[in-house]
């Protein structure tokens, strides 16, 4: 029995030790694995990845028009109908007209079991196959480029999201630390009331700001919950929380890159796939326009029938014939009037995918310029705010400052600290919009995954 009380006294004690116990903390996350987990999981780039599928599949098909097509088939037949029971007949060769009881006009029941064997090939059409062939290659790649436009634009997106998360966090340790410094101030400020050398409005006026700054923390608290489930959006994963994201290792003291080839926006997919898509349009033109040309195909066959009740006769048929299209009622001429109208409209897309690309990459230089210069002048600005409040902070327990010059240095240090985090943020944001806007994040992260694959 007491052995028994030992053991359960023993298992309690290890119970309530592990309840007690802090819970492990979640695995520290890169941002290179939030970005492979969202191209696994992402449905966009899903979707696109099965459009790549559907247009291989396309491209089998065209080139499936250089091949013979041979088909099998069978059926059986019975008729008193003058004509087909004569072809029946004569199809069996059993046909005798010499028969007395042969009467072409009534003929009896007439049955018939045929196989047959057939094979169609066309030997020219005026071009129409490779036409074919060729829209369906162009449209593979042009999928494949929507493919990588998605993945790069997904990137983006993951990107943003994390360094959101990073930023949300940072915000949240700025008004922390803000609270802390008014409730030191509010401390300072009741000590100076009890012995009378600070007056009532004081700790009011501070009351009101610890207030405001809870308020705040609040507010804030709940932006990095909503930018963490943002960015689990991106990934299509609970993957991120918000603290196991391991910032990148980034340096803030570089200079930002020049805007030294302005045409980088010609290694965009989207780009890639708007020239590939005029190309799919002036294949088609030329389909069209081809369609007036002659066509000639060869055809064989090879039959077997019977009456069900004797043995199968074998007959064949084999030929060439050539076909031209000299009037179809304005059809063809509609069809290339139609092909040229979107090869003219392709075009116009390709132009205007190139303005839009080439200002997207000038606002992209322009995003980082300006997050760096704002970074650089907010770093001087927060070490001056915080000599201020320092000095505020002093004067003011020493009785040589006013409440409201206190009030207004912790007002400039937590707007200033603020300033400074988005503006760091920002610029690795802006960054990240950069590579995207160049073609390059696609590139660095899929390309990168293949090779360790």
């Amino acid at each position: 029995m007491r052995k028994w009380l030992a053991i359960w006294s023993l298992l309690v004690t290890f119970a309530v030790v592990a309840s007690a116990a802090p819970a492990a903390s979640s695995p520290a996350v890169s941002l290179d694995e939030c970005v492979i987990a969202a191209l696994e999981n992402s449905p966009d780039v899903q979707s696109a990845a099965r459009r790549v599928e559907s247009a291989q599949a396309m491209l089998k098909q065209a080139w499936s028009a250089y091949y013979p097509w041979v088909n099998v088939s069978a059926n059986y037949a019975r008729s008193d109908n003058p004509p087909q029971a004569f072809m029946m007949t004569l199809n069996q060769r059993s046909l005798n007209m010499m028969d007395p009881a042969f009467d072409p006009n009534n003929p009896d029941d007439t049955e018939n079991l045929r196989g047959s064997v057939g094979l169609q090939w066309r030997l020219f059409d005026s071009g129409q196959r490779g036409a074919t062939k060729n829209m369906a290659r162009f449209g593979a790649d042009a999928s494949a480029q929507a493919l990588a436009a998605a993945r790069n634009q997904l990137i983006h997106e993951v990107t943003r999201g994390f360094y959101g998360v990073l930023q949300a966090k940072a915000f949240l340790d700025v008004q922390s630390e803000s609270v802390s410094s008014i409730e030191e101030s509010l401390r300072v400020a009741q000590e100076r009331f009890n012995a009378g050398s600070a007056v009532k409005t004081d700790v009011l006026n501070l009351e009101t700001q610890l207030a405001q700054a809870r308020e705040d923390q609040i507010r804030v608290r709940n932006g990095l919950q909503l930018a963490v489930a943002a960015l689990n959006t991106a990934i299509g994963d609970s993957l991120a929380t918000a603290d196991n994201l391991r910032a990148p290792d980034v340096s803030l003291d570089a200079p930002p890159p020049e805007c030294k080839d302005p045409n980088a926006f010609e290694n965009r997919p989207e780009l890639k796939a708007a020239r590939l898509m005029k190309k799919v349009k002036e294949q088609d033109l030329k389909k069209a326009q081809r369609s007036y040309g002659p066509t000639i195909n060869a055809f064989a066959s090879s039959d077997w029938d019977s009456n069900v009740s004797s043995d199968f006769q074998q007959s064949y048929m084999v030929g060439v014939m050539a076909d031209v299209n000299v009037f179809d009622g304005f059809r063809t001429r509609g069809a290339i009037r139609q092909a040229r109208a979107e090869y003219e409209a392709a075009k116009a897309d390709e132009q205007k995918a190139i303005n839009n690309l080439k200002l997207d990459l000038t606002q992209a230089f322009l995003g980082v310029r300006d997050a760096w210069e704002r970074l650089d002048v907010t770093r001087k600005s927060v070490e001056s705010a915080e000599e201020a409040l320092r000095i505020t902070q002093e004067q003011y327990q020493q009785g040589a400052a006013d409440i409201t010059i206190l009030l207004t240095a912790q007002v400039g240090r937590t707007a200033m600290r603020t300033r400074n985090v988005a503006a760091q943020y920002d610029y690795l944001i802006a960054l990240g919009n950069l590579d995207r806007a160049r073609g390059a994040l696609v590139q660095r992260y899929v390309n990168d995954s293949k090779k360790q694959n």
